[in-house]
């Protein structure tokens, strides 16, 4: 059975964890909501985690609800460069940021309008890097209920923290800090290099079938 998942921006680990152990569907025919991870992600930092947000171009009310697909990235602030100057910061000293930087930089060089569009194409980069397929099918329409796919569109609410176990992995500050869970894949790609890969597929998800 194909799972279905919302594209999110340097999706978190559990996420991650779901594209790399099953068949993914990707929701494309959905509204978009604030407060997701379809715009936001969270990095360790020497500060604690920190959060990611792409600013949008947001509509006016009169036009009522807008779709995913439809989001424009509002360029104006040049958040692309303060995104990756802070991952430059935080992840310089990590064990395989320089292996993987020339990799990464690309989504911080190329301007998108669309945010799915650029979530996708971070996605299918990272799964580059992890050396895994990356998902193509998309849905043609939204469905609240399920019946040929498993249900994961709820990995994408950031107000929710989902509990589950994630393994311990070595952190830059964690020393600092302590272990942070659950952070961007980043982080995971980062410190944990061509171990991300073993890492993601050990993760328990049996919280999709509760």
């Amino acid at each position: 059975m194909r799972t279905l998942l919302h594209p999110a921006y340097l999706p978190n680990i559990l996420t991650f964890g779901v594209i790399a152990q099953k068949k993914i569907v990707w929701e494309v025919q959905d509204n978009f909501q604030k407060q997701t991870f379809r715009n936001r992600t969270y990095i360790c930092t020497d500060r604690g985690k920190l959060m990611l947000n792409i600013p949008i171009k947001h509509v006016g009310k009169n036009q009522g609800r807008q779709y995913y697909k439809d989001v424009k990235i509002d360029n104006s602030d040049h958040w692309q460069r303060q995104h990756w100057r802070t991952l430059q910061t935080a992840y310089r000293t990590s064990p395989f940021f320089e292996y993987y930087e020339a990799d990464i930089a690309p989504l911080y060089q190329q301007q998108y309008e669309s945010l799915l569009e650029y979530n996708l194409s971070a996605i299918a980069l990272i799964c580059d890097c992890l050396q895994i397929e990356m998902p193509t099918v998309r849905t043609t329409s939204y469905n609240v209920d399920l019946t040929e796919l498993q249900e994961a569109r709820f990995l994408v609410n950031a107000k929710k923290e989902i509990q589950t176990d994630f393994p311990f992995y070595n952190q830059v500050f964690g020393e600092r800090h302590g272990f942070l869970k659950n952070m961007s894949v980043l982080d995971l790609l980062f410190n944990e290099g061509t171990g991300a890969l073993t890492y993601l597929k050990a993760i328990n998800l049996d919280l999709l079938d509760a």
